[in-house]
């Protein structure tokens, strides 16, 4: 054997020998061995049953789903895997993990019946009863002579002396009479025929009688007043010729008044005839006033969806004065007799015409929600009475709905904005902030720059202190802080936003330092309320559109403002601090949004 051959032997036969070995050790040791941690992801994946596909997802964020491990596009943590995704689950709820159910705060309860009932606040003011209402009227043509009731607000009795007219046709009547008395034998019916027309003239029986006992003709006619109360308004003066049924007086009985108070179109279902209904005013500090409700109107008002709601009162000691402002108070439970269901109002969900929660589903391993249309019946301060949709014992989200239903959109399943629901496409990594499903108005918050809501926040917070001076009346210091608010709105940086986003906000800005311009330069409390009106609509588009910075803000109305009209404002804190009356009539209004801004 010559070398050559030598070493080619050697070295196939050590080749083989290192084979044999590795073959023998992989057979020996593979069900031993222990498996390091970065084989975890390889194995489970081959140990999946052939044909499944593997689905990827964060612990924090289960609304992300890919088909390949990596790190998650919203908080970076690596993603885990999925394991039976839908086994003994509806494919159309949402899961979430229990870290990502308490990071997002999520609360559920299970619903249960009641007999609900609501304390209704009501605002309005003190009316006349219209039925005590009457016009004094001249009954014979002639002139003035005399007015003893000379200004409005005096009151008048009865029968008391009023006013003296002198009347030629009055005369004229008196002439008639003593003529027809001296032929009374002979034509009894003419006498009484010109008595007649002395009384429908008014001319009572006494004064009648004084003209027939003395045979002398009055030149003046006394006119008594046929009702009692408070002379509201005086449409004459001394002097004046009137005709017959002419009104000089208008007159107002305050025996009896009526406290009309606007109800909101909510209210309506916990509003019922003979209610009672308890009210206080400013002008008479310290004391309630009691009564009935005895008129709701059938008719809504378009403009502020409120109706009147009327109830009588006895007015002893004309205390309540017509046009006093009363704050009421009204409890009430449901009129049905029997138990409804009752869910908080925080479960419920709003787009509009529908309304809609979030059902825990039973017996799932990883908890899984599904979205629910409901029907909602009446409203009470914090719950709402569920008329369909809903069953006793069905356990549903309370706090963190939005949070589940954001979950729910952005995995495809059905949601709010999405009610049909819609399947991402997996493969790629998910956009947390893609809304193509939403909205364009919803979209805005989300797609705005944060640098421009830090603008737009710094304006709001200028606002406040402008909010306050107006709760405060003083029309200097309103002065004072819209420049400040003007300046900010200046400063705005219009370069942050693109495309629509930037022509919307320069349509907005222009409304914008329009009424804040006037608002810095009028110097009447009440025309800068007027433009404050105007400015407040402007700005909710602004804050709807673009959103603010780790704000939550009030949004507040109060149906007497503009001349009963009804206008909003903004706070920041839930208590009622009215800009549009100041002390006047500082509670009067209510939250109707609330918009928390993250």
């Amino acid at each position: 054997m010559n070398t050559r051959n030598f070493f080619l032997n050697k070295y196939i036969k050590g080749g083989l020998l290192i084979l044999a070995g590795l073959f023998l050790g992989r057979l020996f040791f593979h069900q031993h061995a222990p498996r390091e941690s970065t084989e975890k992801t390889t194995s489970y994946v081959h140990e999946h049953q052939e044909g499944e596909k593997s689905v990827w997802t964060c612990s924090m964020h289960p609304q992300i789903k890919m088909e390949r491990p990596g790190s998650c596009p919203i908080c970076g943590m690596d993603l885990i895997p999925i394991e039976n995704q839908y086994v003994g689950s509806d494919s159309l709820a949402v899961e979430m993990s229990e870290s990502a159910i308490k990071l997002a705060q999520v609360q559920t309860s299970v619903v249960g019946k009641g007999r609900p009932s609501k304390e209704i606040r009501l605002f309005g003011k003190i009316r006349t009863d219209e039925r005590l209402l009457q016009s004094q009227t001249a009954h014979v043509p002639g002139r003035i002579e005399q007015l003893l009731i000379n200004v409005t607000g005096e009151p008048v009795k009865k029968g008391q002396l009023i006013a003296k007219i002198y009347s030629p046709e009055l005369i004229a009547a008196q002439k008639e009479l003593l003529e027809a008395l001296s032929m009374q034998n002979r034509y009894p019916a003419v006498a009484e025929a010109v008595k007649e027309k002395l009384r429908n003239w008014k001319l009572n029986e006494n004064q009648i009688g004084e003209i027939e006992q003395s045979g002398k003709i009055t030149s003046t006619f006394d006119l008594y007043a046929n009702t009692t109360g408070i002379v509201t308004s005086r449409a004459v003066n001394t002097g004046d010729y009137v005709s017959t049924g002419t009104v000089l007086f208008e007159v107002a009985g305050l025996s009896k008044v009526w406290a009309v108070f606007d109800a909101y179109e909510s209210d309506l279902p916990w509003i019922s005839m003979n209610q009672p209904v308890e009210f206080t005013t400013q002008a008479i500090p310290g004391k309630n006033f009691e009564g009935r409700i005895s008129f709701i109107d059938p008719v809504i008002d378009p403009s502020t969806r409120i109706a009147r709601v009327r109830a009588e009162l006895n007015n002893p000691g004309l205390q309540l004065k017509p046009g006093m402002f009363i704050n009421g108070n009204l409890k009430q439970k449901n009129r049905n007799d029997n138990e409804q269901l009752v869910i908080p109002q925080s479960a419920v969900l709003w787009t509009g015409t529908r309304s809609a929660v979030y059902v825990k589903m039973p017996g799932t391993e990883t908890p899984s929600f599904k979205m629910r249309e409901i029907t909602l019946g009446p409203s009470t301060k914090d719950a709402w009475v569920v008329l369909e949709g809903l069953s006793e014992g069905d356990e549903i989200v309370t706090n963190g709905a939005f949070s589940v239903d954001a979950a729910a959109q952005l995995s495809g399943k059905p949601s709010m904005m999405n009610p049909q629901g819609g399947e991402h496409t997996t493969g790629h990594r998910h956009d947390p902030t893609h809304t193509e499903n939403q909205p364009k108005e919803q979209q805005q918050p989300n797609e705005t720059d944060p640098a421009f809501r830090l603008q737009l926040t710094e304006i709001y917070k200028a606002y406040l202190n402008m909010k306050d001076a107006f709760v405060a009346s003083d029309a200097q210091k309103v002065k004072t802080t819209a420049r400040d608010v003007k300046q900010k709105i200046e400063k705005t940086d219009m370069k942050l936003l693109k495309g629509d986003a930037h022509i919307q906000w320069m349509d907005q800005l222009s409304a914008l330092l329009k009424t804040i311009n006037s608002i810095s330069k009028l110097s009447d409390i009440r025309t800068q309320r007027t433009e404050f009106i105007r400015f407040n609509a402007a700005f909710y588009e602004s804050l709807k559109k673009f959103g603010l910075k780790n704000v939550i803000v009030y949004s507040q109305y109060c149906p007497m403002a503009n001349s009963d009209k009804g206008a909003w404002w903004f706070s920041s804190s839930e208590e009622i601090r009215n800009p549009y009356f100041g002390e006047d009539m500082l509670t009067c209004g209510e939250t109707k949004e609330i918009l928390n801004f993250k």
